[in-house]
């Protein structure tokens, strides 16, 4: 028999700021999400702890943004930079003001505070000098995010742009970007 015998997944749409305890209602045995809790407030990730923990069901959280970045070569706007990416991060993203950096604590706090046991780990994304094309992408969505959120004038964030690019080119760019996995199961401790 294959794992995949005994596995049921069902699909269903529906807004998640509305409906959140209608996705969690029947026979749910695990609840899962990927790049995800970053994104959402304070408030509506205490409304899924607490339901999740009202049904017991184990809790799995991939790739949770903790705001640790690091790129190579240095350059001088990168503080500005990754300040201003976190700064974007918190901002409403359509579920509240978002937890952006904080997410990964809070949600492990939420969940042990709901008796639930909580194992944690870093699961950054890494990228070598290589993984240009997605580099290429993330420094621009950067680059327009600080532009966005204010914190680097438009000469000042292209300028950055242009020095990452020509890192990227060179092949001399790796990048780190911080994230965090985590796992909550009940323990009935509560």
């Amino acid at each position: 028999m294959a794992l995949g015998d005994n596995v049921k997944v069902t699909a269903v749409p529906l807004d998640l700021n509305r409906d959140l305890e209608a996705a969690l209602d029947g026979a749910v045995d695990l609840v899962t999400t990927s790049a995800f809790l970053d994104l959402v407030s304070k408030g509506w990730l205490d409304r899924l702890s607490t339901e999740i923990a009202a049904r017991s069901i184990p809790f799995y959280a991939a790739l949770t943004y903790d705001g640790r970045i690091d790129i190579t070569p240095n350059d001088p706007a990168d503080a500005a930079i990754v300040a201003a990416i976190n700064k974007h991060q918190a901002t409403d993203k359509g579920f509240g003001v978002a937890l952006g950096p904080d997410a990964a604590s809070y949600a492990i706090a939420a969940f042990d505070g709901l008796g639930y046991a909580v194992t944690h780990r870093r699961s950054d994304w890494t990228m070598a000098p290589d993984d240009r094309d997605i580099q290429l992408e993330i420094f621009d969505g950067w680059a327009s995010a600080a532009r966005e959120i204010g914190a680097l004038s438009l000469a000042d964030a292209a300028s950055w742009l242009t020095r990452r690019r020509a890192n990227v080119a060179a092949g001399t760019s790796s990048l780190r970007v911080g994230h965090v996995d985590l796992f909550a199961v009940p323990t009935g401790r509560r």
